[in-house]
């Protein structure tokens, strides 16, 4: 989760003034409010988060020691695929993430019968990914979503109007479903040979192959 800090300044002659941080990380932004606090002359200083929550210190010490023991730097690969003879989609996701000081992987894939193209395929490959964040217990992180679908990432991230009706429905969803979970969302559009363990999945999903599992990675293997 990133953050800003706000404070009121009192300098020894009792002359105050108010201070707002760039935004930063909620580590950082721990040890230099703590370091204020050792100053004395810090008052009333709380953090902000994206969604312009105030946290008091206390808030955010159990906040960050609570993220050790759950999911966090997380990023999550997603792809959709659509036959258009059969109307069959098939969707995958991977999703990359550390707990407790260890690496992760989420693999998860599904077939869809009653979408009616491949754009709406990806969104519905995203969506499903996020569901599977919420299942992990994901929440007020920023999170990386990355896919080789032009359309979704550019809409989604706001550089594109979401026009057809279908597509807007799913993007809408997702979108609420971000903001239930505190998710802060970071799009990133790659290459399709980039994002070859999901397309593989969402290939799976259409050949009839059920895909769902989390492994820890071994570095080196």
């Amino acid at each position: 989760m990133n953050i800003r800090i706000e404070c009121t300044y009192r300098t020894a002659k009792g002359t105050e003034a108010f201070f707002r941080s760039e935004e930063m990380p909620a580590g950082k932004g721990m040890v230099i409010a703590e370091d204020l606090e050792r100053t004395g002359r810090a008052k009333n200083l709380v953090f902000v988060d994206g969604y312009d929550s105030s946290w008091t210190m206390k808030e955010m010490k159990g906040y960050l020691k609570g993220v050790e023991t759950e999911p966090h730097n997380v990023t999550v690969y997603f792809d959709g695929g659509y036959e258009r003879e059969t109307h069959r989609s098939g969707l995958g996701c991977a999703i990359y993430y550390e707990m407790n000081g260890k690496p992760y992987r989420l693999r998860q894939n599904a077939t869809v019968a009653e979408l009616l193209s491949n754009n709406e395929a990806e969104y519905a490959a995203l969506y499903m990914a996020v569901q599977e964040l919420e299942g992990l217990n994901v929440h007020h992180l920023p999170v990386r979503f990355i896919g080789d679908s032009k359309v979704v990432i550019n809409q989604m991230g706001g550089e594109w109007p979401v026009i057809e009706k279908d597509l807007l429905r799913w993007a809408d969803r997702i979108d609420e479903k971000l903001n239930s979970l505190g998710i802060q969302p970071e799009y990133e559009l790659i290459p399709r040979k980039g994002n070859a363990e999901a397309d593989r999945l969402a290939t799976q999903a259409m050949n009839g192959t059920e895909i769902s599992g989390t492994i820890e990675l071994i570095p080196g293997n």
